[in-house]
Protein backbone atom coordinates (compact mmCIF):
# COMPACT_ATOMS: atom_id res chain seq x y z
CA UNK A 1 0.00 0.00 0.00
CA UNK A 2 2.62 2.79 0.73
CA UNK A 3 4.46 1.11 -2.43
CA UNK A 4 1.57 2.39 -4.66
CA UNK A 5 1.05 5.68 -2.93
CA UNK A 6 4.37 6.51 -3.00
CA UNK A 7 4.07 5.73 -6.78
CA UNK A 8 1.29 7.53 -7.43
CA UNK A 9 3.03 10.96 -5.52
CA UNK A 10 5.48 10.27 -7.64
CA UNK A 11 3.40 10.45 -10.72
CA UNK A 12 1.45 13.13 -9.58
CA UNK A 13 4.36 15.08 -9.23
CA UNK A 14 6.32 14.30 -12.51
CA UNK A 15 2.54 15.27 -14.48
CA UNK A 16 2.91 18.80 -12.47
CA UNK A 17 6.32 19.05 -13.59
CA UNK A 18 5.62 18.52 -16.76
CA UNK A 19 2.19 20.39 -17.26
CA UNK A 20 1.98 23.11 -15.07
CA UNK A 21 4.72 25.44 -16.58
CA UNK A 22 2.43 25.30 -19.92
CA UNK A 23 -0.74 25.58 -17.78
CA UNK A 24 0.37 28.51 -16.30
CA UNK A 25 1.92 29.85 -19.47
CA UNK A 26 -1.64 29.80 -21.37
CA UNK A 27 -3.33 31.72 -18.23
CA UNK A 28 -0.62 34.61 -18.13
CA UNK A 29 -1.31 34.75 -22.04
CA UNK A 30 -4.70 36.42 -20.75
CA UNK A 31 -2.63 38.62 -18.08
CA UNK A 32 -3.63 42.31 -18.77
CA UNK A 33 -0.63 43.69 -17.87
CA UNK A 34 2.27 44.58 -19.98
CA UNK A 35 4.72 43.22 -17.57
CA UNK A 36 4.73 39.20 -17.69
CA UNK A 37 5.69 38.83 -14.01
CA UNK A 38 2.67 41.09 -12.88
CA UNK A 39 -1.20 39.72 -12.58
CA UNK A 40 -3.61 42.78 -14.15
CA UNK A 41 -6.70 40.91 -14.60
CA UNK A 42 -7.98 38.87 -17.62
CA UNK A 43 -7.73 40.34 -21.26
CA UNK A 44 -7.33 39.09 -24.51
CA UNK A 45 -5.98 41.90 -26.00
CA UNK A 46 -2.99 39.86 -26.66
CA UNK A 47 -4.47 37.46 -28.75
CA UNK A 48 -6.18 40.20 -30.59
CA UNK A 49 -2.55 42.08 -31.18
CA UNK A 50 -1.00 39.23 -32.95
CA UNK A 51 -2.92 40.44 -36.10
CA UNK A 52 -1.07 43.43 -35.94
CA UNK A 53 2.37 41.51 -35.40
CA UNK A 54 3.38 40.40 -38.76
CA UNK A 55 6.88 39.97 -38.24
CA UNK A 56 5.71 37.30 -34.89
CA UNK A 57 2.96 35.77 -36.85
CA UNK A 58 5.28 35.41 -40.45
CA UNK A 59 7.81 33.41 -37.96
CA UNK A 60 4.95 31.29 -37.12
CA UNK A 61 3.66 30.21 -40.17
CA UNK A 62 7.10 29.75 -41.11
CA UNK A 63 8.01 27.53 -38.54
CA UNK A 64 5.03 25.36 -39.24
CA UNK A 65 5.52 25.61 -42.79
CA UNK A 66 9.39 24.13 -42.25
CA UNK A 67 7.65 21.67 -39.55
CA UNK A 68 5.03 20.25 -42.13
CA UNK A 69 7.35 19.77 -45.05
CA UNK A 70 10.03 18.11 -42.52
CA UNK A 71 7.91 15.83 -41.20
CA UNK A 72 6.98 14.14 -44.31
CA UNK A 73 10.11 14.12 -46.13
CA UNK A 74 12.12 12.63 -42.76
CA UNK A 75 9.10 10.03 -42.60
CA UNK A 76 9.78 9.00 -46.17
CA UNK A 77 13.86 8.78 -45.58
CA UNK A 78 13.64 7.56 -42.40
CA UNK A 79 11.28 4.70 -43.54
CA UNK A 80 13.38 3.58 -46.48
CA UNK A 81 16.37 3.59 -44.41
CA UNK A 82 14.83 1.57 -41.63
CA UNK A 83 13.49 -0.64 -44.22
CA UNK A 84 17.08 -1.15 -45.81
CA UNK A 85 18.39 -1.96 -42.14
CA UNK A 86 15.56 -4.30 -41.50
CA UNK A 87 15.06 -6.01 -44.48
CA UNK A 88 18.38 -6.78 -46.24
CA UNK A 89 20.49 -8.25 -43.47
CA UNK A 90 23.83 -8.36 -45.53
CA UNK A 91 25.29 -6.24 -47.69
CA UNK A 92 28.57 -4.28 -48.11
CA UNK A 93 29.01 -1.24 -45.58
CA UNK A 94 25.81 -2.51 -43.92
CA UNK A 95 27.21 -1.23 -40.73
CA UNK A 96 28.67 2.22 -42.00
CA UNK A 97 25.41 2.54 -43.01
CA UNK A 98 23.76 2.13 -39.97
CA UNK A 99 26.14 3.94 -38.67
CA UNK A 100 25.44 7.09 -40.84
CA UNK A 101 21.96 6.99 -39.97
CA UNK A 102 22.13 7.07 -36.56
CA UNK A 103 25.36 9.52 -36.39
CA UNK A 104 22.68 12.70 -35.60
CA UNK A 105 21.11 11.57 -32.44
CA UNK A 106 24.37 11.37 -30.34
CA UNK A 107 26.12 14.31 -32.56
CA UNK A 108 25.62 17.55 -30.60
CA UNK A 109 23.23 19.95 -32.77
CA UNK A 110 26.48 22.46 -32.56
CA UNK A 111 28.39 20.64 -34.49
CA UNK A 112 25.87 19.50 -37.08
CA UNK A 113 24.52 22.92 -38.12
CA UNK A 114 28.31 24.28 -38.34
CA UNK A 115 29.25 21.27 -40.48
CA UNK A 116 26.02 22.00 -42.64
CA UNK A 117 26.34 25.74 -42.78
CA UNK A 118 30.15 24.60 -44.54
CA UNK A 119 28.66 22.49 -46.61
CA UNK A 120 26.06 25.50 -47.92
CA UNK A 121 29.00 27.83 -48.15
CA UNK A 122 31.18 25.40 -50.21
CA UNK A 123 28.06 24.40 -52.53
CA UNK A 124 27.69 28.11 -53.38
CA UNK A 125 31.17 29.09 -54.23
CA UNK A 126 31.22 25.89 -56.33
CA UNK A 127 27.93 25.07 -58.37
CA UNK A 128 25.98 28.49 -57.32
CA UNK A 129 23.59 26.92 -55.10
CA UNK A 130 22.18 27.99 -52.63
CA UNK A 131 22.82 31.39 -53.38
CA UNK A 132 21.35 32.66 -50.46
CA UNK A 133 20.21 30.69 -47.10
CA UNK A 134 16.68 30.43 -45.93
CA UNK A 135 13.86 27.82 -45.51
CA UNK A 136 15.13 24.94 -48.07
CA UNK A 137 18.53 25.12 -45.85
CA UNK A 138 16.69 25.00 -42.80
CA UNK A 139 14.44 22.48 -43.78
CA UNK A 140 17.46 20.12 -45.49
CA UNK A 141 19.19 20.66 -42.13
CA UNK A 142 15.60 19.33 -40.25
CA UNK A 143 15.32 16.30 -42.60
CA UNK A 144 18.54 15.54 -42.30
CA UNK A 145 18.42 15.13 -38.28
CA UNK A 146 14.43 14.19 -37.80
CA UNK A 147 15.30 10.97 -40.21
CA UNK A 148 17.63 9.63 -37.83
CA UNK A 149 14.26 9.66 -35.30
CA UNK A 150 11.94 8.33 -37.70
CA UNK A 151 14.39 5.34 -38.68
CA UNK A 152 14.68 3.80 -35.52
CA UNK A 153 11.11 4.34 -34.23
CA UNK A 154 10.27 2.59 -37.50
CA UNK A 155 12.87 -0.16 -37.05
CA UNK A 156 11.48 -1.13 -34.23
CA UNK A 157 8.14 -1.67 -35.53
CA UNK A 158 9.54 -3.35 -38.75
CA UNK A 159 11.80 -6.06 -36.51
CA UNK A 160 8.15 -7.14 -34.29
CA UNK A 161 6.28 -7.83 -37.51
CA UNK A 162 5.56 -11.04 -39.19
CA UNK A 163 7.67 -11.72 -42.40
CA UNK A 164 5.35 -15.00 -42.91
CA UNK A 165 2.34 -12.22 -44.02
CA UNK A 166 4.67 -10.48 -46.31
CA UNK A 167 6.09 -13.68 -47.49
CA UNK A 168 2.56 -15.34 -48.06
CA UNK A 169 1.71 -12.69 -50.60
CA UNK A 170 4.41 -12.56 -52.65
CA UNK A 171 4.02 -16.37 -53.06
CA UNK A 172 0.57 -15.25 -54.06
CA UNK A 173 1.92 -13.49 -56.91
CA UNK A 174 2.44 -9.66 -55.13
CA UNK A 175 5.19 -8.40 -56.01
CA UNK A 176 7.59 -6.74 -53.57
CA UNK A 177 6.36 -2.87 -54.33
CA UNK A 178 2.85 -3.96 -53.62
CA UNK A 179 3.56 -5.61 -50.87
CA UNK A 180 5.17 -2.68 -49.62
CA UNK A 181 2.55 -0.52 -50.36
CA UNK A 182 -0.61 -2.55 -49.58
CA UNK A 183 0.84 -4.75 -46.64
CA UNK A 184 3.75 -3.22 -45.10
CA UNK A 185 3.49 0.28 -44.70
CA UNK A 186 -0.60 -0.30 -42.71
CA UNK A 187 1.09 -2.64 -40.50
CA UNK A 188 3.47 0.34 -39.23
CA UNK A 189 1.24 3.09 -39.96
CA UNK A 190 1.27 4.63 -36.42
CA UNK A 191 4.84 4.54 -36.05
CA UNK A 192 5.36 6.24 -39.58
CA UNK A 193 2.41 8.90 -37.45
CA UNK A 194 5.04 8.81 -34.28
CA UNK A 195 7.58 9.44 -36.43
CA UNK A 196 6.06 12.13 -38.48
CA UNK A 197 4.92 13.67 -35.24
CA UNK A 198 8.22 13.46 -33.65
CA UNK A 199 10.08 15.27 -36.55
CA UNK A 200 7.15 18.01 -36.76
CA UNK A 201 7.71 18.50 -33.10
CA UNK A 202 11.45 18.54 -33.22
CA UNK A 203 11.71 20.76 -36.63
CA UNK A 204 9.03 23.64 -34.67
CA UNK A 205 11.38 23.76 -31.53
CA UNK A 206 14.87 23.46 -33.33
CA UNK A 207 16.73 26.49 -32.47
CA UNK A 208 20.28 25.47 -33.25
CA UNK A 209 20.31 24.23 -36.56
CA UNK A 210 18.33 26.80 -37.65
CA UNK A 211 20.90 29.59 -36.39
CA UNK A 212 23.74 27.83 -37.83
CA UNK A 213 21.41 27.46 -41.52
CA UNK A 214 19.16 30.28 -41.98
CA UNK A 215 19.35 33.70 -43.75
CA UNK A 216 17.42 37.45 -43.99
CA UNK A 217 13.96 36.93 -43.91
CA UNK A 218 13.72 33.39 -42.92
CA UNK A 219 13.34 33.99 -39.10
CA UNK A 220 11.79 30.93 -37.52
CA UNK A 221 9.57 31.23 -34.32
CA UNK A 222 12.49 29.87 -31.97
CA UNK A 223 14.49 31.94 -33.33
CA UNK A 224 12.22 35.51 -33.27
CA UNK A 225 11.35 34.03 -29.04
CA UNK A 226 14.75 33.82 -27.98
CA UNK A 227 15.71 37.39 -29.69
CA UNK A 228 12.82 38.55 -28.10
CA UNK A 229 13.42 37.08 -24.72
CA UNK A 230 16.70 38.22 -24.50
CA UNK A 231 15.27 42.19 -23.78
CA UNK A 232 12.46 40.62 -21.93
CA UNK A 233 9.26 38.39 -22.51
CA UNK A 234 6.28 40.12 -23.81
CA UNK A 235 3.07 38.89 -24.02
CA UNK A 236 2.24 38.36 -27.20
CA UNK A 237 5.38 35.07 -26.89
CA UNK A 238 2.71 33.70 -24.21
CA UNK A 239 -0.54 34.20 -26.51
CA UNK A 240 1.32 32.29 -29.84
CA UNK A 241 2.64 29.73 -27.66
CA UNK A 242 -0.94 28.97 -26.04
CA UNK A 243 -1.81 29.23 -29.80
CA UNK A 244 0.27 26.75 -30.68
CA UNK A 245 -0.26 24.09 -27.55
CA UNK A 246 -3.93 24.12 -28.80
CA UNK A 247 -3.10 23.07 -32.13
CA UNK A 248 -0.63 20.53 -31.38
CA UNK A 249 -3.10 19.34 -29.02
CA UNK A 250 -6.05 19.35 -31.61
CA UNK A 251 -3.36 17.36 -34.05
CA UNK A 252 -2.31 14.83 -31.31
CA UNK A 253 -5.83 14.19 -30.59
CA UNK A 254 -6.98 13.43 -33.79
CA UNK A 255 -4.18 11.00 -34.67
CA UNK A 256 -4.96 9.45 -31.49
CA UNK A 257 -8.57 8.88 -32.11
CA UNK A 258 -7.79 8.12 -35.74
CA UNK A 259 -5.39 5.62 -35.49
CA UNK A 260 -7.34 3.69 -32.53
CA UNK A 261 -10.59 4.13 -34.73
CA UNK A 262 -8.13 2.38 -37.90
CA UNK A 263 -6.86 -0.38 -35.53
CA UNK A 264 -10.27 -0.99 -33.98
CA UNK A 265 -11.35 -1.55 -37.65
CA UNK A 266 -8.39 -4.00 -38.32
CA UNK A 267 -9.09 -6.16 -35.53
CA UNK A 268 -12.65 -6.21 -36.70
CA UNK A 269 -12.30 -7.62 -39.81
CA UNK A 270 -9.42 -10.13 -38.89
CA UNK A 271 -12.22 -11.37 -36.39
CA UNK A 272 -14.53 -11.19 -38.82
CA UNK A 273 -12.18 -12.98 -41.64
CA UNK A 274 -11.72 -15.51 -38.75
CA UNK A 275 -15.41 -15.82 -37.98
CA UNK A 276 -16.23 -16.68 -41.85
CA UNK A 277 -13.31 -18.94 -42.13
CA UNK A 278 -14.83 -21.40 -39.35
CA UNK A 279 -18.09 -20.76 -40.91
CA UNK A 280 -17.06 -22.38 -44.25
CA UNK A 281 -15.37 -24.99 -42.94
CA UNK A 282 -18.54 -26.11 -41.01
CA UNK A 283 -20.58 -26.07 -44.09
CA UNK A 284 -18.07 -27.89 -46.40
CA UNK A 285 -19.82 -31.73 -47.07
CA UNK A 286 -18.88 -34.25 -45.44
CA UNK A 287 -17.11 -36.70 -48.49
CA UNK A 288 -17.40 -39.68 -47.85
CA UNK A 289 -15.50 -43.03 -50.06
CA UNK A 290 -18.14 -44.96 -51.48
CA UNK A 291 -19.03 -48.78 -49.99
CA UNK A 292 -17.53 -51.77 -52.14
CA UNK A 293 -20.89 -53.71 -52.42
CA UNK A 294 -20.75 -56.76 -50.17
CA UNK A 295 -20.41 -60.27 -51.67
CA UNK A 296 -23.58 -62.61 -51.94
Amino acid sequence: MKRFRFSSFMLIVGLLFIYAPMLILVIYSFNASKLVTVWGGWSIKWYVGLLDNTQLMGSVLRSLEIACYTAIAAVALGTLAAFVLTRITHFKGRTLFGGLVTAPLVMPEVITGLSLLLLFVAMAQMIGWPQERGIVTIWIAHTTFCAAYVAVVVSARLRELDLSIEEAAMDLGARPWKVFLLITIPMIAPSLAAGGMMSFALSLDDLVLASFVSGPGSTTLPMEVFSAVRLGVKPEINAVASLILLAVSIVTFLVWFFSRRAEENRKRAIQQAIEESAADSWKQPDVRRPQAPQAA
